[in-house]
């Protein structure tokens, strides 16, 4: 089996959520769980920080990873969906998982993978466990795929648990209201594990200091923390926040005694975050000769608001128009993200091409229900050229909506 048959049978054969959708979650552990078995249990191995969110665990995830390897550590990452290459989900340093590897860990596990009839999500969770384990990394950061208390990820014991913050994402699958959301986040939270929480929400606040003192876990509230400020490579509007998180939990590791903190090698690792981590997708400058041209993965109404604030600062200093090539799954609720959409903007409307993409005309449709107006193209790609192609020097060109249509903008990626 050749690294594409590998690829095509995981992608092909197993049910997943990335490409289409509520059909490929299974809710419950048992799957993961009789997988980590067949491996002899790899995630009792690792030394691990475990953090979920609605918004920001991605970042979280690779700031903490950075410091820990601005420390001199060897750092394992999991994190998902990845944008082009499979291998992005599972890192070590930086460097993704090596081709050879999946093919070996896939070609082993075909039997397991027939009787337990695992999700695409369930067998990467488990892939990623045994190669931190046997390439014997030091930490491991893991970043809930999602919810908390069924994702797969939610196996480990974690030295450190972290949430990130609470809004309205995959109500069909973690509850209507924001507290029925947090109690399914606070699932990670484990017995006598130290918890930290991003950011204070008096919906949610009860609920982790409710669950937090049932399990005996020490709590903290990062926006509640004593604030730094740090040198940053990270230009999102989210930035200062995840910063404050990402700081608080490092701090709680220096009071575990699992790590000594070293405040300059914190200050290093924020500083250099995309090359310690390999980290693509938010508020990232595609181009800026000629119009200013940025991508951002934020993907539901707590996450785009921001965004949006920040790129309408980018138009006023500019002086210029913003373009807007726009692409979303189709089990978004878009009555709460599109009303954030200025009027002004010009769009372009695609469709990512994966079978849970939004048609682009649908979109459009709905779109002009709240006065954004554009056209729609077959491709991210066509959307992506005319919008750069129709810009002035001074405009500003956004792609965003879905991690999905980001994916298919960013440069090649490097060797890996």
């Amino acid at each position: 089996m050749t690294y594409t048959e590998t690829l095509d049978f995981l992608f092909t054969r197993l049910p997943m959520y990335q490409r289409v959708g509520d059909s490929a979650m299974k809710k419950d552990l048992t799957n993961i769980r009789l997988l980590l078995a067949e491996l002899a249990h790899p995630e009792r191995q690792l030394r691990c920080v475990h953090v979920a969110g609605t918004n920001g665990k991605g970042t979280v995830s690779h700031l903490i990873a950075a410091a820990l390897r601005a420390h001199g550590f060897t750092v394992g990452l999991y994190t998902s969906p990845h944008y082009q290459d499979f291998r992005e989900r599972i890192k070590v340093d930086g460097t993704f998982i090596p081709e050879d590897e999946v093919v070996r860990f896939t070609q082993q596990m075909l039997p397991a993978i027939a009787r337990i009839q695992p999700s695409f999500f369930e067998i990467t969770v488990a892939m990623a466990f045994d190669y931190f384990a046997r390439t014997q990394v030091q930490w491991v950061v893991v970043e809930v795929g999602l919810g908390g208390r069924l994702d797969s990820t939610n196996v480990i014991d974690p030295v450190l648990s972290v949430i990130t913050n609470i809004g309205y994402d995959h109500m069909q699958f973690l509850g209507n209201t924001l507290p029925e959301i947090a109690g399914e986040k606070a699932g990670i939270i484990k017995s006598g594990r130290p918890v930290v929480i991003g950011e204070t929400q008096p919906e949610t606040e009860e609920v982790f200091r409710s669950v937090a003192r049932e399990r005996g876990a020490p709590i903290r509230f990062a926006d509640q923390e004593e604030r730094r400020a740090f040198p940053t490579d990270l230009r999102g509007p989210f930035a200062d926040r995840n910063l404050q998180t990402a700081w608080t939990a490092l701090r709680e590791l220096g009071k575990t005694g699992d790590l000594s903190l070293d405040t300059d090698r914190v200050d290093y690792a924020f500083n250099h975050v995309h090359d310690l981590t390999y980290y693509v997708g938010r508020w990232q400058t595609l181009s800026d000769h000629g119009p200013l041209v940025l991508a951002d993965s934020a993907h539901n109404g707590e996450g785009l608001r921001p965004v949006l604030e920040r790129l309408r600062e980018e138009i006023s200093q500019r002086a210029g128009r913003l373009h807007i090539v726009l692409g979303v799954v189709n089990d978004k609720d878009l009555s709460k993200a599109l009303p954030l959409f200025p009027v002004e903007g010009i769009y372009y409307f695609v469709k990512a091409d994966i079978p849970r993409g939004l048609p682009a005309t649908a979109l459009r449709a709905a779109a002009a229900d709240y006065g954004l107006v554009g056209e729609a193209y077959d491709s991210v790609g066509a959307g992506y050229r005319a919008a750069v192609a129709a810009a002035a020097p001074e405009d500003v060109v956004f792609v965003g909506g879905s991690i999905f249509t980001v994916a298919e903008v960013l440069p090649e990626q490097p060797g890996q």
